[in-house]
């Protein structure tokens, strides 16, 4: 009886384990899914997405922070919603694989011979066309269209530098395109006006063309759903601080989201005792590295000190202020915030192949665990 006594503890939290990490994968399988269309600018993926989040945080018991949980917002962006097709010394190339446009590239129709600019750029004057090779295709997102129609081409898709062309490329500039933060709260059992934020975008860069989109499974399907699982756990367990969770959008288009929350806050910013951003959060061989450490050096002491009592990753490495996610306006406006990616693993990144079969979210539980434990922290020394 008593050795049994002992190993349920440990059933318990194996048991505790599985849920966590196969909740986890469910929910970057479904947000990488065809249905969301790299939850971008078409096919409706960013509203689908955010309903998807919206209906999420009610079935778990959060409170909306503003309207239906929804902060919208708008901003112009370049998108491709139709033919992309592209020719190069007669060879059809596969979108995404092969090839990509440049975010700011126009709609175009034409073919013709190129001219070689350099060692790696060829043009078409007429057309304003031109072809770039490239090592990686990695792709963004621009907020209007140029006059000029680029396409980065891997190197390996062709044997021969390229001679001449044939394009259907269709884009359109959405003027006001319309987004949403997501925005939900677990109000605090004794100090419900202090406050601990979790975050994490969900939009990735949609699709380009009718048949191509990009996943985003590290980022940041892996954040979203290491948020979803934390709002869960806190929703059954309301700590004596509120701690509230913003899924941002816009984030892909230069941070648009943090910044209109920033601006325009649904809770006064002076409330937000700590803010935590995860961003890339499927992989973690390597340990993380937490962007504002240096700012913030008594709370990094503090998150070393529950990572080396209970070795939840192998390194917690120290970086400075960095503008490269969500935290970063939330920062400028004087609140504290840390954002923490993961290392090691998958490379892939901005483009086709950062899909959820490939993605391992290995350290999962322990990031759970260790933004759980750093939580209680931060409420001890803001006692």
């Amino acid at each position: 009886m008593r050795r049994l006594l002992l190993l349920l503890p440990l059933a318990c939290s194996s048991v505790a384990f599985s849920q966590n990490i196969s909740f986890g994968k469910k929910i970057v399988d479904t947000l990488t899914s065809p249905y969301f269309w790299g939850r971008g600018y078409t096919n409706d993926g960013m509203k689908k997405a955010a309903d998807f989040l919206s209906s999420e945080f009610k079935s778990y018991g959060l409170e909306p922070i503003g309207k239906n949980y929804l902060q919208q917002f708008s901003y112009p962006v370049n998108t491709f919603p139709g033919k992309m097709e592209v020719t190069v010394n007669g060879k059809e190339l596969i979108p995404g694989k092969d090839f990509i446009v440049s975010p700011e590239a126009k709609g175009v129709k034409g073919s013709g011979d190129l001219e070689q600019l350099d060692s790696i750029q060829f043009i078409n004057r007429k057309e304003m066309v031109i072809l770039k090779m490239q090592d990686k295709l990695t792709w963004s997102v621009a907020p209007e269209a140029a006059d000029y129609s680029l396409i980065l081409v891997d190197k390996k898709s062709l044997d021969k530098s390229p001679t001449t062309f044939k394009v259907n490329i269709d884009n359109k500039v959405i003027n006001n395109f319309k987004a949403a933060n997501v925005c939900g709260l677990v109000k605090g059992t004794v100090k419900p006006d202090s406050i601990i934020f979790i975050t994490a975008h969900y939009d990735h860069l949609g699709g380009m063309g009718a048949v191509t989109y990009f996943p985003g499974a590290n980022d940041n399907a892996s954040g979203i759903s290491l948020l979803l699982n934390l709002a869960q756990y806190y929703a059954k367990h309301p700590q004596k601080y509120s701690i509230g969770f913003i899924c941002f959008a816009g984030e892909e288009a230069g941070l648009i989201g943090s910044k209109y929350f920033s601006e325009n806050p649904l809770v006064p910013l002076k409330n937000i005792r700590f803010l935590t951003n995860t961003d890339l959060a499927g992989t973690g061989e390597e340990g993380i590295t937490v962007v504002n450490a240096t700012e913030f050096p008594k709370e990094f002491a503090m998150m070393n000190a529950v990572n080396d009592e209970n070795k939840y990753v192998v390194k917690i490495n120290s970086r400075g202020k960095a503008a490269n996610s969500d935290h970063y306006f939330f920062t400028e406006k004087g609140v504290p915030a840390f954002f923490f990616y993961t290392l090691g693993g998958i490379k892939a990144y901005h483009d086709v192949f950062d899909k959820a079969a490939t993605l391992p979210l290995n350290e999962h539980e322990d990031l759970f665990k260790l933004i759980i434990k750093f939580n209680e922290k931060l409420m001890g020394q803001y006692n």
